[in-house]
Order: C-alpha cells, then sequence, then structure tokens
C-alpha cells in the first residue's frame, strides 16, 4: 500500500525542529531550508505535516517555517483559542528567530490565521498566501458544508477528550487508503484535550475579520489559490481577490502550486 511521507515533499536542506514560547504555551515549529522566511499554516485536525505535505518542495528556495498550531500537534493547548492568540504566536515564532518579516501563508484553517496576521500585524507581513480560504467574513454565513464538518469534528473531539484520540477513527473510514493512513499516523500521536479545545474553537463560527471589505487595508501582495470542495467554494477567494489591493489568483496543485509560491516569493520587496 502506498502511503503519504512528508519526507518525500522536502528537499533535502538544513532542518531542525524549534520549541518557542508564547503566551505561556510552548509550542512547536520545523524550520528547513535557507533564504527568504515563508511561514505555512496546516488547516484543521492536522501539524506541521500536512504543510510539507503541501508545500515542502518550497524549502528549496526559501526558509519554510511549518509550526503546530497552538491546540495541535506537539503545540498542546486546551484552554481558549482566538485568531488573535494564533496570529501572535506566529509573531512569537518571528521574534524567537530574530525575524523582522516573513512570508505568511496557510490552507484552510491556516489561511484564516495568515488572514489574521496581516491584519493585526502587518508590519511582519511581508506578503500572504492564502490556499482554499472558507471564512467570507462575519458579515456573511459560513459556508453550509464548512458548518456541518466543523460541528461533526467538534463532536469528535469532545469524544476524544472523554474516551481518547483513537475516537477521531470514523472521521477518516470514507478517505482513500493513503490519505487516510496519513491522517491518522498525524492525529493518533495529539493530545485528546487539544483536540477538544481546537475542534470546539472551530465549530464556535468564529471567524478572522469582520467583513472581505477589511481586506482593502492590507498592502501587501496576496496570492490566492482557490478551494475546490463544498468546504472550500472558490467563490470564497473570488471575494477575496475583489477587495485585495494587490491580488494574485493562482488555480495550481502539487509541484506547479510549489513553483508558483517560490516564485511569488521571489518577486516581492524584501
Amino acid at each position: 500500500m502506498t502511503t503519504m511521507n512528508p519526507e518525500d515533499f522536502v528537499h533535502a536542506a538544513e532542518r531542525h525542529g524549534i520549541w518557542f514560547e508564547s503566551d505561556g504555551a510552548r509550542l512547536f515549529a520545523l524550520d528547513i531550508g535557507r533564504g527568504n522566511p515563508l511561514v505555512f499554516l496546516h488547516g484543521g485536525l492536522a501539524d506541521h505535516r500536512a504543510a510539507l505535505v503541501r508545500v515542502g518542495g518550497a524549502a528549496s528556495s526559501l526558509r519554510l517555517l511549518a509550526p503546530d498550531l497552538r491546540g495541535s500537534g506537539r503545540s498542546i493547548h486546551t484552554g481558549e483559542l482566538s485568531w488573535d492568540r494564533l496570529a501572535d504566536d506566529v509573531c512569537a515564532l518571528l521574534d524567537h528567530l530574530n525575524l523582522e518579516r516573513a512570508v505568511v501563508g496557510g490552507t484552510s484553517m491556516g489561511s484564516a490565521v495568515a488572514i489574521r496576521v496581516g491584519l493585526r500585524h502587518p508590519q511582519r507581513t511581508a506578503g500572504l498566501i492564502l490556499t482554499s480560504p472558507l471564512y467570507p467574513g462575519a458579515d456573511q454565513a459560513l459556508p453550509d458544508a464548512a458548518c456541518v464538518a466543523m460541528r461533526t469534528m467538534a463532536e469528535a473531539g469532545e469524544r476524544a477528550a472523554a474516551h481518547g484520540i483513537d475516537a477521531l477513527r470514523p472521521l477518516f473510514e470514507s478517505l482513500p487508503a493513503a490519505i487516510r493512513d496519513f491522517a491518522l499516523n498525524m492525529l493518533l500521536g495529539f493530545d485528546p484535550a487539544s483536540v477538544a479545545a481546537t475542534t470546539r474553537f472551530l465549530a464556535s463560527n468564529a471567524q478572522p475579520l469582520e467583513s472581505a471589505r477589511d481586506l482593502a487595508s492590507l498592502s501587501v501582495p496576496v496570492m490566492l489559490v482557490p478551494g475546490a470542495d463544498p468546504q472550500h467554494p472558490p467563490e470564497i477567494a473570488g471575494l477575496y481577490a475583489r477587495h485585495l489591493r494587490h491580488p494574485l489568483v493562482v488555480d495550481a496543485r502539487g509541484p506547479e502550486l510549489v513553483e508558483r509560491i517560490s516564485e511569488f516569493c521571489g518577486g516581492l520587496d524584501w
């Protein structure tokens, strides 16, 4: 059986794990490669390994920083979450590494954190990469499919907190074997109470911006990669593009996405 391995997606570059402190939590990130820094953030019910599968090849030309978001992976956190707190964690990582600015990107939940970094800490943001965005702004409803998925994850998160992390298995039974095995290998090492905290936050339907109109305040270039499923409808990226000053819409996946990310980052005014 073929399985997904993050190592297959990462250039053979210098790499090491980082532990850093932020607002009372000890958080983990992977630091790979050299060059201008790109912080890339995973989605919900995932950790840095999911980011490596998506953009790990970018470490051949960039310094790729792939953190476990607070409440995910090794970054254990069982208390309340907010988009501001998650955004501040990204800046704490930059502070830890003495980096003034970085491109900040992410997928799904990670793209929401990236948006919040851009809005809350514009001076730390060289550019944004938003893949599969799903939050239209608090003045609009989330996609129905996303709301259903988040409620389902939250219910599983509460079962995991009560009965152990194995309670997450049913969420992945219908996935193709390689994706299912990769997800389970990643998740079965998670802290159950942290999973409950993260999924509870996602199910609250809190959004990282009041309105898509807020995006007009961003002065940096933004690369948009539309989603392609009911939870991440492409219309969300289209909504963002209408309000951003400098949008670049890219419909790419796999190696082509990595190439476009490297081009985008290379063309920025550092």
